[in-house]
């Protein structure tokens, strides 16, 4: 079996089912997951119960099996460091490396442990029609929401991410991830209404106050949940509703992004995808622009 660790938040279980789930299918191996990490977090909980994914749990037995507790650093070192005695693509535990993609990944056949982001289309790029199918809400969206849908889906409509939350409040997320500036944001959109005729930007953010009292915009612009809160998948399959993105430097508005099926879409993302120095060669599809 394949096993994936989920970890953070919507956008980060996306990223890790999608890569377990392209991995199965590759190996023939069922894929199962491992959630247990959620029991002693308490800003995150197990967001994919909403999307028609293969939902099979492992149990504590199987994850010990592959991941045997305590000496994730020993196995870790084993994988890595006596690779040459025991072929990466055969061992059991498989700690990501480094953020850009991983070929070896690929190259797994056999039973496997996986913790990590995988935060590069590469890893699932060949099964893309799979992802789109089980990563739509199985729950009906309420009126309002398809009808606001609707709106984007026959307009030239933009969604436009704003990320907030601990990126400002919390110093270390603020160290590793920072906030993009309105500046940037009014560049993104100018750049966007050069290649867009008649654009509607639709805005989303986890703090949607903030964002409609700070960003002004010269365009028709809707502010989507100033009035109620929508839940965060509902939020996403919005977002990917839109004919075009900008998105904001999140794994949340990427998926919003990716899962929008227009082949036609433009997409804005930041050059600078953290703050801190690391390598973000792979995270960002061929086609999508970054200024």
């Amino acid at each position: 079996m394949i096993i994936i660790k989920l970890k953070g938040g919507l956008g980060n279980q996306l990223f890790q089912y999608a890569a377990g789930r392209a991995l199965s299918l590759r190996s023939g191996l069922p894929l199962k997951l491992d959630v247990s990490g959620y029991q002693s977090d308490a800003l995150r909980n197990y967001r994919l119960r909403f999307y028609g994914i293969v939902e099979d749990f492992a149990t504590e037995t199987e994850i010990n099996r592959l991941n045997p507790p305590k000496h994730e650093f020993l196995a870790w070192s084993r994988l890595h460091i006596g690779k040459r005695f025991k072929p990466f693509h055969r061992a059991s535990y498989i700690r990501e490396r480094w953020f850009p993609f991983d070929p070896e990944i690929l190259k797994i056949s056999q039973p496997a442990y996986l913790n990590g982001y995988w935060q590069s289309e590469r890893y699932f790029s060949d099964i893309t029609d799979v992802l789109v199918r089980e990563f739509t809400p199985t729950p009906v969206p309420r009126a309002d929401n398809e009808a606001l849908a609707q709106r984007m889906r026959s307009s030239a409509s933009v969604s436009l991410h704003i990320r907030r939350g601990d990126y400002v409040s919390n110093p270390e997320a603020q160290r590793v991830h920072g906030s993009l500036s309105l500046d940037h944001y009014r560049r993104a959109v100018d750049l966007m209404a050069g290649r867009v005729a008649g654009p509607h930007f639709f805005i989303f953010s986890d703090d949607i106050g903030w964002a409609a009292e700070n960003l002004d915009l010269a365009y028709p612009a809707t502010f989507v949940g100033a009035t109620g809160g929508n839940a965060d998948y509902e939020d996403l399959w919005l977002m990917s509703q839109c004919r075009h993105q900008i998105i904001a430097n999140s794994s949340f508005s990427w998926w919003g992004a990716w899962l929008n099926r227009n082949p036609d879409k433009i997409v804005i993302a930041p050059q600078r995808w953290f703050a801190a120095s690391i390598d973000t060669r792979d995270l960002i599809p061929s086609g999508w622009l970054r200024i």
